[in-house]
């Protein structure tokens, strides 16, 4: 019987990961996490004869969250800008996904032309310990796999 081995899992607290905001490249060190998914829109195909409703795909949407603790104000920035003028805003983020030692190499993914959904305009909180962060949903229109993890054979 064949294994993973364990020093071939990914930490991920080695990632790094960086957004492109007009042009100028951002190291995301103060983000907490981040998640995205691409899910596949699908629609119904309705077959005489066929009792079930089979689907196909018909597109996709990108969606994410980022967490980062409150320390920059560079997205808050960028919506008051659209606030004021209108016009929205795109960006680039890259995650790279690295663990020292593993066999599995690097992963990068790019999301592409991503737009965030909504900001945390101001806040506290004098009843915590804990730091302050906030949760930002968004957006992307685009992805690419830049570098793909090699394939692990195990133990």
């Amino acid at each position: 019987m064949t294994y993973m081995r364990e020093t071939d899992a990914i930490s991920g607290k080695q990632a790094k990961a960086f957004a492109t905001i007009n042009g100028r490249v951002e190291e995301l060190f103060y983000a907490r996490s981040l998640e995205s998914t691409i899910e596949k829109n699908k629609v119904d195909v309705p077959i005489l004869g066929k009792t079930n409703t089979p689907k196909r795909s018909a597109g996709w949407s990108g969606t994410g969250t980022m967490t980062i603790y409150y320390v920059t104000s560079v997205f808050r920035q960028l919506m008051l800008d659209y606030i004021k003028t209108g016009r929205d805003f795109w960006f680039d983020i890259q995650v790279i996904n690295e663990q020292p030692g593993s066999s599995t190499g690097k992963q990068t993914a790019l999301l592409r032309e991503c737009n965030i959904d909504s900001v945390i305009a101001a806040r506290f909180d004098s009843t915590s310990d804990d730091m302050l962060e906030e949760e930002m949903p968004f957006t992307f229109n685009d992805y690419d796999l830049l570098d793909s993890f090699n394939t692990i054979s195990g133990n």
